[in-house]
């Protein structure tokens, strides 16, 4: 098993500019959120494939499921401004 915080560190390790927060009741499947400028310009499945390489081989292994949203800085200050 590996726990969210193993991950949490993969990827801040890997975009290292990042603000992520991962969650997992069972550690096996888990939730991410993850913001970052690394993020601007590209579409949803080249974000996503950065974390991806950034947590490695436990992803379909040790890690059953990752429900995964990644956000640019301004994508997130404008969801924040939207729920206030």
């Amino acid at each position: 098993m590996i726990d969210a915080s193993v991950i949490q560190a993969r990827i801040q390790a890997a975009i290292p500019d990042a603000i992520v927060e991962v969650v997992s009741d069972d550690n096996v499947h888990f939730t991410a959120l993850v913001v970052s400028s690394a993020f601007e310009g590209k579409r949803r499945v080249a974000q996503h494939q950065l974390v991806y390489r950034a947590i490695g081989p436990e992803l379909g292994n040790e890690i059953h499921a990752l429900q995964l949203t990644t956000l640019t800085p301004a994508e997130c200050q404008a969801q924040n401004a939207d729920s206030e």
